[in-house]
């Protein structure tokens, strides 16, 4: 069966399309609920640290889990049915309306689920039915929440990035997309480099010009994809932030002395390079004449 599958290209292409909808709807549960959980935890523990009475709210008022609790619409509280957590279907069929109280759903869980099934039919074109493809879609799926986390809450996650760190190394070990020496390296180098610029513009400004997410997240895409890639990363983030940056501003959707978080172009700029980096500093090289060298 699973040789049928990997052999007959469109049956895999349309099998990752759909895989991709089904994770893309369990991340907009992630996206929605791991920064409510933390924000509660981190309350909890420091009503226990200042020894309040109540250590922490009562379970009913706890956000709910991201595994086991059902999905609610967050207008009534109608639980969602499990055919209708396929978003982007349900979204169609109901018409971006609640089943039960017909309030707007929120068009960003239907982009989301899209966003993911494209990225995953773009992992699987470009590498096909391989390990590669597997772990490709593996760092996808934890670089959307991520995304989507930090743009909302200028927040990268310790559960997500520390998830994809230990991942990037081990996938080192059958070396997927690097060699075990390289990954750890590029973790060292990724973490150590931004580190360095902050602190560097924290003595010059006074002021934080990112957060230490940033570090881990660029470790662990080092951790992935070895040192060679950090260059490219960091130069593509950094055009493509000064770019989204600038325009926003210009729209006046965005004002200049307002931070923007950084994690999400880290993210972007990190699965361009895990697809096309090799392509892009091989046309560089030549472009340049530096590659015959």
């Amino acid at each position: 069966m699973l040789e049928l599958f990997a052999s007959n290209t469109p049956l895999f292409l349309t099998g990752v399309f759909i895989f991709g909808l089904l994770i893309g709807s369990f991340l907009n549960v992630v996206i929605l609920r791991l920064p409510a959980r933390l924000e509660h935890d981190w309350r909890c523990q420091c009503k226990e640290l200042l020894e309040i009475e109540s250590l922490c709210d009562e379970p009913s008022e706890a956000p709910p889990g991201i595994m086991w609790s059902r999905s609610k619409c967050t207008k009534c509280g109608y639980l969602i049915k499990p055919y209708e957590n396929i978003t982007l279907l349900s979204y169609m069929f109901l018409r971006g309306r609640c089943s039960s109280c017909k309030g707007r759903i929120s068009i960003r869980y239907p982009l989301i689920e899209a966003t993911t099934a494209i990225l995953f039919l773009a992992v699987a074109f470009y590498f096909g039915p391989t390990l590669q493809s597997l772990a490709a879609l593996g760092l996808t799926a934890i670089l959307i929440p991520l995304t989507v986390i930090d743009f909302d809450h200028q927040l990268l996650p310790d559960d997500l990035t520390f998830i994809l760190l230990w991942s990037g190394l081990f996938a080192s070990l059958f070396n997927v997309f690097t060699d075990p020496v390289s990954s750890i390296i590029g973790a060292l180098a990724g973490y150590l480099s931004l580190w360095l610029v902050y602190h560097l513009f924290r003595l010059l400004t006074g002021k934080e010009g990112m957060g230490y997410g940033d570090f881990k997240l660029l470790a662990a895409l080092g951790a992935w994809l070895g040192w060679q890639m950090l260059p490219l990363i960091i130069l593509l983030s950094s055009l493509v932030g000064a770019v989204i940056g600038l325009t926003m501003i210009a729209l006046k959707r965005h004002k200049s002395n307002q931070p923007m978080p950084f994690g999400p172009f880290i993210a972007l700029a990190g699965w361009i390079a895990m697809i096309w980096g090799d392509k892009i500093i091989d046309t560089y090289l030549r472009s340049s004449g530096l590659g015959s060298l």
